[in-house]
């Protein structure tokens, strides 16, 4: 990680260490009103995890599913430069996609994201290309439709990471658990690193 990156990721750790300090208050509108400003972004342990299986890959296509205010696409662009790779990252709100552009900038990242704003399902299912690695990360309840609507465009040997397995770990995260590891050419490990990670990995039968 270069200087530029270092001074990003300072920034988010220090608006994450603020935002658990102060009580938990639900946005006006609820989750898709346009005003949540909660970041619920992964640590820096699941943060390095993300860069070094993303490194793994040679020329990826990465997708994450949620860009929320970009703290995770930082590592997961670093690795894309550093593999000669790309990101694409795809986020409901474009408030969060914008902040997200900005650290990106400040970052030296930005040239390697392909920022995208909309319904994560219908962004997929508009992809031209396959993709090497897909980061899930959004609203619970998405997981499984993302999931139905990415497996049909991965590569073989492409890996897959979705958050919050353990913590909270709902019924949707359990039902995304169940439907991976049912489906064809995937093997699939429950990893207990930050609120939980299921990593899969995808091989063409």
């Amino acid at each position: 990680m270069d200087d530029k990156i270092q001074a990003v990721l300072t920034l988010y750790h220090e608006r994450m260490q603020q935002e658990r300090s102060q009580p938990r208050v639900e946005a006006p509108g609820g989750r898709d009103g346009g005003h949540d400003q909660r970041m619920r972004s992964i640590g820096p342990e699941t943060g390095q995890l993300l860069n070094i299986l993303a490194k793994s890959l040679k020329n990826p296509t990465i997708l994450e599913l949620g860009t929320s205010f970009g703290y995770s696409g930082i590592w997961l662009a670093e690795a894309a430069r550093a593999v000669g790779g790309k990101l694409i990252t795809m986020e409901l709100h474009e408030y969060k996609s914008a902040y997200a552009q900005q650290m990106a900038q400040q970052a030296g990242l930005a040239d390697w994201i392909d920022f995208r704003v909309g319904d994560a399902v219908q962004m997929i299912n508009d992809l031209s290309g396959k993709v090497d690695f897909v980061f899930v990360d959004l609203w619970k309840d998405l997981y499984v439709p993302c999931l139905k609507a990415f497996y049909p465009r991965l590569n073989p040997g492409a890996i897959i990471v979705a958050d919050n397995m353990i913590r909270p770990g709902t019924e949707d995260v359990k039902r995304y658990g169940q439907a991976i590891r049912a489906l064809p050419g995937i093997s699939s490990v429950l990893l207990p690193v930050g609120t939980g990670i299921e990593v899969s990995c995808f091989e063409a039968e």
